[in-house]
């Protein structure tokens, strides 16, 4: 098998991948949650919790892989947790989980999304979380809530 990396791209055996080819991840942006304290409401409305991340896109036609990956959930048995990812103000994915013990238990928070921002301005994006009205929303702090960005060249 041979590869070697040339001006015009990379070339595995007789197969090229150009510099400029579609669906190449442009770059990456990471975020977590920060300090030392978790997140906490009990409002049932979406609240910030402090995780954001911004993004810069190098080309208007190219696309925000999201992935969003945290820990926590409701304290109320048989209640649900709502949290979502937006770009600006607007929502691009929404998730929940049902808290089906007796007692609080963490579970993982995860929300995947493709986005088309169609700009070359720093775009941000922001996790949310709501109750369903009973008990409180909690997401785990210390490293293990976090958001990441891929820019993915089309």
């Amino acid at each position: 098998m041979a590869v070697s990396l040339g001006p015009g791209g990379l070339t595995l055996d007789n197969f090229t991948i150009e510099d400029d080819a579609p669906n190449v991840i442009v770059q990456v942006k990471f975020a977590d949650l920060t300090g030392s304290s978790n997140f906490s409401t009990s409002s049932s409305s979406f609240t910030d919790t402090g995780l954001s991340l911004s993004i810069t896109p190098q080309s208007s036609s190219n696309k925000i892989f999201v992935l969003f990956h945290g820990e926590g959930g409701q304290t109320a048995s048989g209640r649900s947790c709502f949290y979502r990812v937006l770009r600006g103000s607007t929502e691009i994915g929404l998730n929940d989980n049902l808290q089906t013990g007796t007692t609080f238990s963490q579970m993982p928070l995860v929300v995947t999304q493709l986005d088309s921002p169609a700009t070359t301005s720093a775009t941000t994006y922001k996790v949310q979380m709501r109750t369903d009205g009973v008990g409180s929303v909690l997401m785990i702090a210390s490293n293990r809530s976090h958001i990441t960005l891929f820019e993915v060249a089309v």
